[in-house]
């Protein structure tokens, strides 16, 4: 695996799902005049790309797209239908992927190797870059060592690349359960202060003794920032207040 910084992406065609039919993607629709991040990773559906790789790019999209980032795009040398299949699966609405099917943008990379021992054929090696108007400036290549190393490719080392001083999104998780209004009162708030979060509906998402094992409560709302368990709709109103008065 080679570090090819300073050269043109390769010029390949994508065969892309859309409306039930194929279509045909060029490298130019991608990369032409505008700045791309792409990850490239071994597999869709993997463990390490479905519980850290792309969900974290995914996260963090909106704060790359602040920082000059056109469009990010999570490739593997996996077909359109599984990549489709495995981008509604983790809800990546705010990731590209793309399906390099017969490898041959992955091959034109120098970054396809052999996982035969797994079972998987041609498989992409693991990395990052980010591409300037079809032109790689930065690649983060994993390490040639056994098995799957995840050590530079991710997305927090591309952010910190790119801005070393952004901002990141807090990591927020409110508990509820349908028709609570003190739910969507709280959600509410979130909403109306920018934040992101992620919603587990008791019932679907977790049960009661979950919540109690991570509240110590029975009720909902229950939100949690950054590990630490906020409260309910009413302490979490003081906690976006104080939020906002230590930022001004």
């Amino acid at each position: 695996m080679k570090n090819i910084e300073g050269r043109k992406v390769p010029q390949v065609v994508f065969k892309t799902r859309k409306n039930n039919e194929f279509v045909d993607v060029h490298s130019d629709d991608i990369f032409n005049g505008r700045t791309v991040v792409v990850f490239s990773l071994p597999g869709a559906f993997t463990p390490t790309c479905s519980s850290t790789h792309l969900p974290r790019y995914n996260e963090l999209a909106k704060t790359l797209h602040d920082n000059g980032v056109d469009e990010i795009v999570c490739l593997s040398v996996n077909d359109a239908f599984v990549m489709d299949a495995w981008k509604k699966d983790q809800e990546a609405q705010n990731v590209t992927l793309l399906p390099d099917g017969n490898g041959e943008f992955t091959e034109a990379m120098g970054m396809l190797v052999d996982k035969s021992d797994l079972g998987f054929g041609k498989r992409s090696w693991r990395y990052s870059m980010l591409v300037k108007d079809g032109v790689i400036e930065k690649m983060f290549i994993e390490p040639d060592v056994p098995g799957d190393p995840f050590e530079v490719s991710d997305a927090d080392t591309m952010l910190d690349y790119i801005n070393p001083r952004a901002e990141k999104p807090r990591a927020i998780s409110i508990f509820t359960k349908p028709g609570c209004p003190y739910c969507a009162r709280a959600k509410e708030m979130l909403d109306r202060a920018g934040l992101d979060y992620e919603e587990i509906i008791l019932g679907r998402d977790a049960s009661l003794r979950s919540l109690r094992a991570m509240s110590g409560s029975d009720s909902v709302p229950q939100v949690f920032v950054e590990g630490e368990c906020i409260g309910g709709s009413e302490v979490l109103e003081e906690w976006l207040n104080s939020a906002t008065s230590q930022a001004a």
